[in-house]
Formats: C-alpha cells, sequence, structure tokens
C-alpha cells in the first residue's frame, strides 16, 4: 500500500486500540494504520520480562519491517500479594488451567487470581495496572511512556463493562470497579487513557529529535 510520511502504525489488530488513539493523532495531523493493513507481517514474539521490553519488541519490528514509525502497547495487572504477577503473562495467566463450560479466557483468568487470594485482608489486596506504550521511528528514535491505574482486587467481580480483570479491579478513590465505568469515564482514570495522554504529549518532540 501507499504511505505518506505522517502514516504511523499502531502495532495491533485490535480495532479498538486503533478507533481510541485515531482522533487525538488525527488532529496532530498523523493518519493511523494498524496490522491489518499489513497482512503480510510476521507475528511478534513477545518474550520480554518487562511491559517496556514487550512493547518495544513490538514497535522495532513493525518499524522495520514497515520503514513507518510503529507505536505499541503491552498492559497487565500487577498485584502485590503475589509479587508483582501476573504482570506481563496477565492475558495468559490461567492458560494452564482447563477451561469450564461456558467460561472464557478472562472469566478463567479471574478463577485464578480469585483462587490464589482467598482468604486474604482487604489490606492485602492492593494491586495496579500497568501500561507501557512505545513508539519507534525507523531511524532507530525511540520513545516510551509508562502509566499506573492503582486500585485493589475484590472478592467477587462487580460490573459488566470493560475486559480482562476490569471486573475484580476496586478505585477506591471513586467506589467503583473498572467494569462498572463508561468508556469515557474509564478512559479518564486508567493506565491505558494516561499512557496515550503522555504519549500525545511528547509526540511533537519525537518527531522533530534529528535521524540518528
Amino acid at each position: 500500500m501507499t504511505a505518506t510520511i505522517q502514516d504511523v502504525v499502531l502495532a495491533t489488530s485490535n480495532a479498538g486500540k486503533i478507533r481510541e488513539l485515531s482522533a487525538p493523532m488525527a488532529a496532530m495531523g498523523v493518519r493511523l494504520l494498524g496490522l491489518a493493513d499489513f497482512p503480510d507481517l510476521p507475528p511478534v514474539e513477545e518474550n520480554g520480562a518487562t511491559f517496556a521490553q514487550n512493547a518495544l519488541i513490538k514497535a522495532r519490528q513493525v518499524a522495520k519491517l514497515t520503514h513507518l514509525i510503529a507505536v505499541a502497547d503491552d498492559s497487565g495487572l500487577e498485584v502485590e500479594a503475589l509479587h508483582g504477577r501476573p504482570g506481563v503473562h496477565s492475558a495468559r495467566y490461567a492458560d494452564d488451567w482447563p477451561l469450564l463450560e461456558g467460561e472464557n479466557r478472562d472469566q478463567r483468568n479471574m478463577r485464578k487470581l480469585l483462587f490464589e487470594m482467598e482468604g486474604l485482608p482487604e489490606s492485602r489486596r492492593g494491586c495496579r495496572f500497568v501500561t507501557c506504550m512505545a513508539a519507534v521511528r525507523p531511524d532507530g528514535r525511540e520513545l516510551t511512556v509508562e502509566a499506573h491505574w492503582e486500585g485493589r482486587i475484590l472478592t467477587a467481580p462487580m460490573g459488566n463493562n470493560g475486559f480482562g480483570y476490569d471486573p475484580l479491579f476496586f478505585d477506591p478513590e471513586i467506589g467503583t470497579t473498572a467494569a462498572m465505568l463508561t468508556s469515557e469515564q474509564k478512559t479518564s482514570r486508567s493506565h491505558r487513557g494516561k499512557a496515550v495522554r503522555g504519549l500525545l504529549a511528547r509526540w511533537q518532540h519525537f518527531l522533530n529529535l534529528p535521524n540518528l
């Protein structure tokens, strides 16, 4: 496909993530593409030990293969009592557990988390969502932004919005779970929303850095 100097590739096939960034990036004169626009790209193996490493792995490979600026993110849940687990393994945390009838992957992950935290008092249920966003230019210049959302894990899920661990993630400042917020409310408080705003705040400087 024909690319322009203002094309940027978001290293995801998730249409929701692309929509989330498209409007603010468009205001900066950027047209955001997704991996679906490059169907011949090989899959990226996310084998980093941290969120930043995984985000950079994805962005570096996509920037190298497309010759465009690439943006990638990696996100997950860190639980204090579990020494930071599930962390970078959040999406596949319970892949070693069988799926129950009628259960999806997110529900299985929450079931395992509740099992591992069973009996813990509220004082030991602290957690945080983490997002790291990385932008990589074809010349190798890099930018990373990390953001957090502090909360605690409930003993049972509440709410039907969101995805992942949202029904178990309770934000004590507003007295609700992530799964009880509208998408607009969630974006205003969430780790991903903060990371997006941090990236956009530094975007113009990143574009204007001299070539390596």
